[in-house]
């Protein structure tokens, strides 16, 4: 299904939702840190203003893209969505893909701008060994099986506050801190700082982003099916639109639907 929402205001907004989610992500640790020396307080107000701009993002930007912000979270929708003809096509996956790592480079720069730091430093924390891999495997794969597990139960409204809730836990309870996103990974090596990656332990995250993908995906097929329903679409579209009208006569309905 084409969507009428034009390819180039959901790039825009994914690439804008994207650079957003950094903001918060590094401008919080940098604020954390300068205020508190103590780390488990830095990660508690990290987490906290991670978990709260990630729900409000995805509630401002579903209705124009899905508000994927993340690209094994376009990946899986896609691949859930390819038999049924209304998910994203190849090219548009791309553009997606293109738009998120844009953004999430741009938004921790603008994140080190705002607090007074030379931007373009790469970050020069080492995050390596096995047992963080395994974090990042488990901490994508629960996000995957979350958003499709919602969506096939018939509770995609709740998508927004429930991703923001396990990725705010996520941070506490995996080894590696929860990046579980490709483009919020690549962003954060472009930060020296509390919330940053080194460039070198860029392809171990993401490959083992795109395994935690994968097992979400088999999860979720395995717990709830592989038929076609609302968890196949993106968390944004699906949360908005079952609050929408259902007489179909709101504009915005009918664009937000053919959105995916």
């Amino acid at each position: 299904m084409t969507s009428h929402t034009a390819l180039t205001r959901r790039a825009a907004a994914e690439l804008i939702g994207t650079g957003a989610l950094l903001v918060v992500v590094v401008g919080s640790g940098l604020q954390a840190a300068a205020l508190s020396a103590d780390t488990g307080v830095a990660l508690v107000a990290n987490s906290a203003a991670s978990a709260i701009g990630l729900g409000l993002i995805i509630t401002l930007f579903g209705p124009l893209s899905g508000a994927h912000l993340n690209p094994v979270v376009t990946l899986t929708s896609w691949w859930a969505g390819r038999t049924a003809g209304d998910g994203l096509r190849g090219r548009e996956v791309l553009v997606y893909v293109a738009a998120q790592a844009a953004g999430a480079v741009g938004g921790a720069v603008l994140a080190e701008v705002m607090f007074g730091r030379t931007p373009g430093a790469f970050a020069t924390q080492v995050r390596d060994g096995g047992h963080l891999l395994v974090g990042e495997v488990v901490a994508t794969a629960g996000l995957v099986l979350l958003i499709q597990g919602l969506g096939r139960i018939g509770r995609p409204r709740l998508i927004p506050a429930a991703v923001a809730a396990y990725i705010g836990a996520a941070i506490w309870f995996t080894s590696s801190g929860s990046f579980a996103n490709p483009a919020g990974t690549l962003g954060r090596s472009f930060s020296d700082s509390f919330t940053g990656i080194a460039p070198a332990s860029l392809p171990g995250f993401v490959a083992a982003q795109l395994l935690g993908g994968v097992l979400g995906l088999a999860l979720a097929a395995l717990l709830f099916g592989t038929g076609r329903g609302a968890g196949t679409k993106p968390a944004g579209q699906a949360a908005v639109e079952t609050a929408l009208p259902a007489d179909g006569a709101s504009p915005a309905r009918d664009e937000y639907r053919t959105i995916g």
